[in-house]
């Protein structure tokens, strides 16, 4: 039977129709909705997570359409995208877990569980099922281990994160077998590699070979973190894409190789704490893509700022501590218009900063602080966006005016302390609307304060260490939000309300000390007072130094929350009350300088928190106050202590740094119980009527002790010859005794001594000539003993280059110091300013601690005559 032509053509269309409509079919039931909803349902029932702190899984519900539930996309009805992270998963994928619905989503092609917390497990090894993956983020989501093999499998990837840094001590994943060279080896998609805090432990050629030789395609490098060692290899230089380098906090201990300027598309440049030297190659900076680029923490690095091109893309500049000089180049720094975040502290710029700074107007972060920068504070009044200005620790000089402040309205935080800048402080910088630090201390601002707008958004306020003068400004008492008010050292006048501090809520911290203010605070019974002082803050840190005080005020008895208290230098008598001691917290409490007669006791039955207890200079007697825990600077000196040192006393200094009971009147001997405070640098107890011998112990422990000082007593016997191999001693004064015998020979192994003064004594020895080796001395002084013959050692060249005061009169002495000898002590040379000069660098710091200073004075005899 024969069939028109047309017949055939209609047979012909309804059969690609219907062959279409198969097709359709076969595709749309590659993934059925029951199946992938249920799939869904799996895993969420298999995940432990929190389900209030949950956005996306709390969501998931049976009947819904799955494709529109956060976190999941579809394609053709299969899940393509899964984004769980930030998602307080904390179990449910164990590599035990084989039945893990996840890894039946066989069409996911991005795969995000970064940010969880998956409990310490293994990254499991059934992510090779997931074959379409092109994304895969599990960084910082709590795998630890080894990396398995598997995820090379994943031959797709264009995105691999794998970051893990919670900065622990070590890293939380490791590449060790498979190493990173078998992970990336078929990776040959790669865009994207993050591999940040993963222990990989490889050299410069390994890790830079294994990378380049795999992923020719990768614009993104980061191995921060990642135990990785130099030399950075020139191979990198085939990723031709790579635009994108971090690799800070490894020890690369290299220079920074110039083929980085090779990069054509070179965006971002990050290699801070990488322990890098030599000279940075200016060139990197002109590549015209670079926008980030952070060498901070590299204190060996040196280099300087090049001539910046006009098409530059500078966003970022971050040399935080890196060795950089010269100057910021005025007409180069102009070109920067993208420039949004300068971080340069602790560099060694010179010269003014360029005034160019003041046309880049995207600018939002500006840290010049510790640089030797001078001339005047740019304005930057074109970048409207400024949130941080750091110019601290410079040499700025001028004034600040109020038009140079106008339209920052977003700052923040301006930082000009320790500088040379005078005149007024503008009370317009205090209206700026959402500024919170205002740091100006310091400087050499002088006048009143003036009283100022009170919509500040001000919480730390410094104007210590100026010139300022009047009374302070009752505006103050309207900035709500002020957790920190320092006003020390300044000629404040007048009288300081603290009636006034309820309305400062949030002070926590309050420093009036050293002006010529007086306190006026109402300690009566009224119940009016009573009801205010339930409303004060509750301040942390209160110094009232030398604010002209006559009796504690009872106010502190309610500051549960103190931690440092000092009081000093006022004008209170009588008794230290009872309830100081009981402030639990309290860890700093400076009472020096007063009249101050007795102590409320007993002492050792209290919990104190005490660490810093500054007693010195007042007429206290009896027994010193002890405390059992975690005192470590301890200053009894100058006082009327009258009784024996315990015999237990070195019980109670097992944490102590510094202890003193310098001018007092202790009698009796020093105990060797001393001996037991293993951790003490100072150790001073001069000038009382001890007698007996020197502990022998005492000159053991000069491996830590840095100061020695028990002149001016009764002790007799000999010095201990007993000085350790790594004696650390830099002072040893026991000037005024009655000790005999011979110069301790192991005295010689103190190479950082720097005062020895062991006058008037009876030491009969020949000239200590052990003493030439300790290039540090800057005091000798052996006057009043019984030693005896030449001082031909001294002959020789190169002896103390820093000795400034030498005494050997009234000895034994014998023959001649030649004149040649005196030519080598260069640093007595110099006319009499610079003599005081030197004097005054004598006084040199041998411990600081929490603002805390030792400093030795010497007494000098001068024709018969004590200075």
């Amino acid at each position: 039977m024969r069939i028109p032509l047309f017949s055939w053509l209609f047979l012909i269309l309804i059969y690609y129709v219907s062959l279409s409509v198969h097709v359709f079919v076969v595709v749309s039931s590659q993934c059925p909705s029951d199946d992938q909803q249920s799939l869904l349902l799996q895993l969420k029932n298999s995940l432990e997570f929190n389900s209030t702190s949950s956005k996306k899984l709390a969501q998931w519900k049976n009947g819904s359409d799955y494709c529109s539930w956060e976190g999941v996309s579809c394609k053709d009805g299969c899940v393509s995208h899964l984004d769980l992270s930030s998602e307080s998963i904390s179990g449910g994928l164990d590599n035990s877990n084989n039945s893990s619905a996840l890894f039946d989503l066989q069409y996911i092609e991005n795969l995000n569980l970064a940010y969880n917390n998956f409990n310490n497990i293994q990254i499991p090894y059934e992510f090779d099922k997931l074959t379409d993956l092109s994304y895969l983020n599990l960084s910082n989501a709590g795998f630890v281990g080894q990396i398995p093999i598997e995820i090379s499998h994943l031959t797709r990837l264009v995105t691999l994160d794998l970051s893990s840094l919670y900065f622990s001590g070590t890293p939380s994943l490791q590449l060790e077998n498979p190493n990173l060279n078998v992970l990336v080896g078929n990776l040959s998609e790669l865009v994207e590699l993050h591999l940040d805090g993963v222990n990989i432990s490889a050299r410069g050629t390994d890790w830079c070979q294994a990378i380049s030789s795999s992923s020719p395609k990768l614009r993104v490098l980061s191995l921060f973190h990642c135990n990785l060692s130099g030399p950075i290899d020139i191979s990198l230089l085939k990723l031709h894409a790579l635009s994108d380098i971090r690799l800070g906090f490894n020890d690369l201990s290299a220079e920074v190789p110039e083929f980085f300027s090779d990069f054509p598309n070179l965006n971002s440049l990050s290699l801070s704490c990488s322990g890098l030297y030599g000279t940075f190659p200016e060139k990197i900076f002109q590549v015209p893509t670079l926008q980030t680029i952070d060498l901070s923490g590299n204190s060996q690095l040196l280099g300087s700022l090049p001539e910046f091109p006009k098409n530059a893309s500078l966003q970022s500049l971050v040399l935080n501590g890196a060795n950089f000089s010269g100057q910021l180049l005025p007409n180069s720094i102009g070109n920067l218009k993208m420039l949004s975040k300068i971080d340069v502290p602790s560099c060694n710029f010179t010269g003014s900063i360029p005034r160019s700074m003041e046309n880049l107007t995207q600018l939002i972060y500006v840290d010049l602080s510790m640089n030797k920068f001078n001339g005047s504070v740019p304005f930057f009044s074109k970048a409207k966006n400024l949130t941080l200005i750091n110019l601290s620790f410079n040499l700025l000089t001028g004034q600040i005016n109020s038009s140079h402040w106008e339209n920052h309205t977003n700052l923040v935080n301006l930082n000009l302390r320790f500088n040379l800048l005078d005149g007024t402080i503008p009370p317009s910088l205090f209206s700026l609307p959402v500024l919170q630090e205002l740091q100006l201390s310091e400087n050499q601002f002088s006048g009143e304060l003036l009283e100022f707008a009170t919509f500040s958004a001000l919480d730390t306020l410094d104007l210590s260490s100026n010139k300022l003068e009047g009374p302070i400004p009752m505006s103050i008492f309207n900035l709500k939000g002020l957790k920190i008010l320092s006003l020390s050292s300044n000629n404040f006048s007048g009288s300081f309300p603290l009636n006034g501090l309820p309305q400062l809520k949030n002070l926590s911290n309050l420093d009036l000390s050293y002006n010529r203010l007086s306190i006026d605070y109402n300690d009566t019974n009224s119940s009016a007072t009573s009801f205010l002082w339930e409303f004060l803050p509750q301040i942390t840190t209160l110094k009232l130094a030398s604010v002209k005080l006559r009796r504690f005020p009872e106010f502190l008895r309610n500051q549960s929350h103190l931690i440092n208290l000092d009081l000093s230098l006022n004008q209170i008598h009588g008794e230290i009350p009872n309830w100081i001691w009981r402030l639990n917290n309290l860890v700093q409490l400076n009472l020096s300088c007063n009249s101050l007669t007795t102590l409320e006791g007993p002492f050792l039955n209290h919990t104190s928190s005490l660490s810093v207890l500054d007693l010195h200079s007042n007429q206290l007697q009896g027994q010193i106050p002890l405390f059992p825990q975690f005192a470590l600077y301890l200053d009894y000196s100058r006082n009327n202590f009258n009784s024996s040192i315990r015999t237990d006393i070195g019980d109670f200094l097992s944490f102590t740094i510094f202890f003193s009971l310098s001018s007092n009147k202790f009698q009796g001997i020093i105990p060797e119980s001393i001996c037991n405070a293993s951790y003490l640098q100072v150790l001073d107890v001069s000038n009382n009527s001890l007698s007996g011998l020197i502990p022998e112990c005492l000159t053991a422990i000069s491996g830590t002790l840095a100061v020695l000082n028990l002149r001016r007593n009764n002790l007799s016997g000999t010095v201990p010859d007993k000085f350790p191999e790594h004696c650390s001693l830099k002072t040893l004064d026991l000037n005024g005794n009655q000790i005999g015998g011979q110069f301790p020979k192991s005295l010689a192994n103190c190479t950082m001594l720097e005062v020895l003064n062991l006058g008037n004594n009876q030491i009969a020895d020949t000239f200590p000539c052990m003493l030439k080796s300790i290039s540090t001395l800057r005091v000798l002084v052996l006057r009043s003993n019984k030693f005896y013959e030449h001082t031909g050692c001294l002959n020789t060249n190169e002896t103390w280059p820093m000795l400034q005061i030498v005494d050997i009169a009234h000895n034994n002495f014998s023959g001649e110091i030649p004149g040649r000898c005196l030519t080598t002590w260069q640093a007595m040379m110099g006319d009499e300013n610079d003599a005081q000069s030197k004097l005054k660098q004598f006084r040199f710091e041998v411990l600081k601690f929490t603002e805390v200073y030792y400093q030795d004075t010497v007494t000098v005899t001068n024709k018969g005559l004590d200075m």
